[in-house]
């Protein structure tokens, strides 16, 4: 049996990459949002150093103060600029309402002045026509006179007694026939006092204060600036639906009915967004309606997917789904430590304000983390999500079953591969992330610089390529046999190869050493603690564990122990 190990498209090993190699490739960090010091420094007995414990939770703890610190100032500008909206609208508003009398009172003004009017003119035509009466009249009478003394010169005294008769019995009204007093009724300002005494100021809805939420409920505060008496106030809320059709029915506006300048909404949707107004009633009547504020429920709590979670002895990258439609603020990672008999310790630390739904966390080296994620936004924190248990004492991944040969299948808990020696279906089409070519698959690695330890146990009568490569490494070509990638293959003998390395026993359990520092990827027989091969080169990228498969068989990854002494000597 022999061992070969291909480096490059030659036959024999490369065991060191060519600078100019490297030198184009670039170098992806993912920064980890909480930072542990160094383990490794020893102690100044002329200074006072405090555990290094105690200053991860000291830090942590300034940066949530911090936070908080940011969250509150922001909050206090938000509420500035609320009061000078505010102050805007009421002053408009005010300025509206008083006007609005003004015109209701010129109205009056105008009818009233109307009116009289009218009176006026109806009065003179009267005393005119009664004035056209009276020189009627005078007219008459002087023709009466002027027939009186004719007949007074004609000597004809029953005539003339006659006439002054007929004269006589003549009545004249000399009364006027109109008043010269004006009706003048009292004015009727009952609708304009209505007016003044209504509530002529608009209520104002706080803004959303932080933790004034639940997944289910909101509790929302308004103001009036007045001293009018208010007997309620009427709460209309709805949802805030992104996307919605122009064709269909607006959301459900629902009401409540309250004394208080509070009030708590209950039955409502998680981390959905709300539309609310208010307005104030007494006995004159309703207010105008507050300008619209939208407040939010509380996220719903995330779902880790312990899948995807990786951890070395440095570190871990905890990744999950939101468990939200509607996008949240951040996010805020919870940790605290077990001890060996799985009891917690009291104090839990948090990384807060974290943006994407991953973290990459600093850990100390041979602990057990009991982990979980909340979910934030204004209305507050959610609940957490369920626990994980991450351990420090080795490295951990998980195959990546999106980049296996379609002729890969892997085991329910991620760690077993297999090949069969069945014939592909014509169903089976490679994606573009998958192998093609070497029946292969990627490992998830964490992306943290340092040492890395994990073995593979493979079948008997099994060709086999194990080692490490790039994220990016071609996936039509053989797994070591271009320069984004180091493996050693196993075949069995007879070949027309010459090997690099002739072996008797067949390696059972293989145990893989990475070492970011050194430059170095070994191999070792583990069973036998037989050192196999080594790789030196410049790793300017994070690798991921690789695995290929030459004829069908199993092969199974062991991962998260911790690395014997001779892995890294």
């Amino acid at each position: 049996m022999d061992l070969y190990d291909i480096r490059g498209g030659g036959l024999d090993v490369i065991r060191e990459e060519s600078e100019h190699q490297e030198l184009s490739r670039e170098s992806t960090t993912m920064e980890p949002y909480n930072v542990v010091s160094d383990r490794g420094g020893r102690a100044d007995p002329g200074r006072f150093h405090l555990p290094e414990s105690e200053i991860v939770t000291i830090r942590n703890q300034l940066q949530g103060k911090v936070a908080e610190m940011e969250s509150f100032a922001g909050h206090l500008e938000e509420i500035f600029l609320t009061v000078e909206e505010n102050f805007g609208r009421q002053e408009q508003h005010l300025e509206q309402h008083y006007n609005d009398v003004l015109q209701t009172l010129s109205q009056r003004y105008d009818e009233r002045s109307a009116g009289l009017e009218e009176e006026k003119k109806g009065k003179l035509e009267a005393l005119y026509s009664q004035l056209l009466a009276c020189g009627q009249a005078m007219d008459a009478s002087k023709e009466l006179i002027e027939t009186a003394q004719e007949i007074y010169r004609s000597q004809d005294k029953r005539l003339f007694l006659k006439v002054i008769e007929e004269f006589a019995k003549e009545d004249i009204d000399l009364t006027l026939t109109t008043s010269l007093e004006f009706n003048t009724p009292l004015a009727d300002l009952s609708d304009v006092k209505t007016m003044m005494d209504s509530i002529n100021v608009v209520p104002v809805i706080n803004p959303q204060m932080p933790n004034s939420a639940t997944q289910t409920s909101l509790r929302v505060c308004w103001s009036l600036f007045s001293d009018d008496t208010v007997e309620y106030y009427e709460l209309y809320y709805r949802p805030v639906l992104e996307d919605t059709p122009a064709d269909t029915c607006a959301p459900h506006v629902s009401n409540i009915k309250v004394k208080e300048t509070h009030c708590t909404v209950t039955d409502l949707l998680p981390n959905a967004q709300y539309e609310l107004w208010v307005t104030a009633t007494n006995t004159t009547g309703i207010s105008p309606a507050s300008e619209k504020a939208l407040y939010m429920t509380v996220p719903s709590p995330p779902v880790i997917k312990q899948r995807e979670c990786t951890s070395c002895p440095e570190a871990a990258l905890i990744r999950w789904e939101s468990g939200n439609t509607n996008p949240v603020d951040s996010y805020t990672v919870e940790l605290s430590e077990t001890g060996t008999d799985g009891t917690q310790s009291g104090v839990t630390e948090s990384i807060v304000a974290v943006p994407t739904c991953q973290c990459l966390i600093q850990l100390q080296t041979g602990r057990r983390y009991l982990i979980s994620v909340r979910a934030v936004n204004i209305g507050g924190p959610s609940d957490s999500s369920e626990v994980i248990t991450v351990s420090t004492t080795g490295t951990l991944f998980y195959l990546l079953e999106d980049s296996a040969h379609p002729c890969l299948s892997i085991s329910e808990d991620g760690f077993t591969i297999f090949y069969g020696d069945e014939e592909l279906p014509i169903s089976a089409v490679a994606l573009d992330d998958t192998f093609t070519r070497c029946v292969a698959v990627l490992g998830d690695l964490i992306p943290v610089r340092g040492r890395h330890y994990w073995e593979v146990e493979v079948d008997d009568g099994t060709e086999y390529r194990i080692g490490v490569a790039y994220e990016d490494t071609e996936r039509n070509s053989y797994l070591g046999a271009n320069n984004t990638s180091w493996c050693m293959r196993h075949i069995l003998t007879p070949s027309s190869w010459s090997p690099d390395l002739r072996i008797t026993v067949n390696p059972v359990r293989i145990g893989v050493a990475l070492d970011y520092d050194r430059g170095s990827l070994s191999f070792f027989n583990v069973d036998l603690k037989q050192h196999l091969h080594t790789f030196n080169a410049h790793f300017r990228n994070y690798v991921q564990p690789c695995f290929g498969m030459d004829n069908p068989g199993a092969l199974t990854v062991h991962n998260g122990i911790e690395a014997p002494e001779y892995a890294f000597i």
